[in-house]
């Protein structure tokens, strides 16, 4: 996918930010869009179908915690990249933020430059498609779809945001195999993303809601595995 094919919707209330973040993307050949609310964010979100969605969490009319929500449940939008981009750099705000369905969250201040190299590094798992996979993989009473992003669990349909999905997908890789944390962050994050050991919790604890609490074993200091 060129450049110029992926577009990227701001949202803050701050025009000052959305100028600079603006003019960095775009120069970077990226198609921008912007929001100063989160229900501007929202409409434009399901009129234009970003691939990638930069969220502010303070936001008069709707915040983004609430705009993330409504976006991720939206359908066509269920595997937009979405990432918080704040000034809230609290425990308890992060989670809230991958509880809403955010696959990253970066603290403000950051340097546009800075900013730009992480947000290519999250548009680059866009293009990560390995040919020799499988589109379709059984493990146990679990069939992952991964052309279409889709779980089918005991014969009900799930539709997992982005990072929920690839997090499941490498641990049903390798049934019964320990994944260590910094090897979990690395190939489903990837390393040009910096997030805390929290981000891993967060996002086991939703798959085991959805996917049923004994197939994801914690193994403590070291990582998780998923059984059959």
């Amino acid at each position: 996918m060129k450049k110029k094919d992926i577009r990227i919707l701001l949202v803050d209330d701050e025009p000052d930010i959305l100028e600079i973040l603006s003019y960095n993307l775009s120069s970077e050949g990226y198609n921008v869009f912007t929001a100063k609310n989160g229900a501007e964010g929202v409409a434009k979100a399901k009129k234009k179908q970003p691939h990638l969605i930069i969220l502010d969490v303070m936001m008069p009319e709707m915040d983004g915690i609430e705009a993330c929500e409504i976006i991720r449940n939206t359908k066509g939008l269920e595997n937009t990249i979405i990432t918080f981009l704040t000034a809230r750099g609290e425990d308890y705000s992060q989670v809230a933020g991958f509880d809403a369905g955010a696959d990253d969250y970066i603290t403000k201040p950051i340097k546009p430059k800075v900013l730009v190299s992480k947000i290519k590094g999250l548009l680059r798992r866009l293009k990560e498609e390995d040919s020799s996979a499988e589109d379709i993989v059984k493990v146990g009473n679990i069939v992952i779809n991964r052309e279409e992003y889709k779980i089918v669990n005991n014969g009900v349909e799930l539709v997992l945001p982005r990072k929920e999905f690839e997090l499941l997908s490498l641990l049903t890789s390798k049934p019964n195999k320990v994944f260590k944390r910094e090897v979990i962050l690395d190939r489903v994050w990837g390393n040009e993303v910096v997030v805390g050991g929290r981000t891993i919790d967060v996002h086991i604890r939703k798959l085991r809601e959805k996917i049923g609490e004994d197939h994801f074993k914690t193994i403590k200091g070291v990582g998780y595995k998923f059984v059959l």
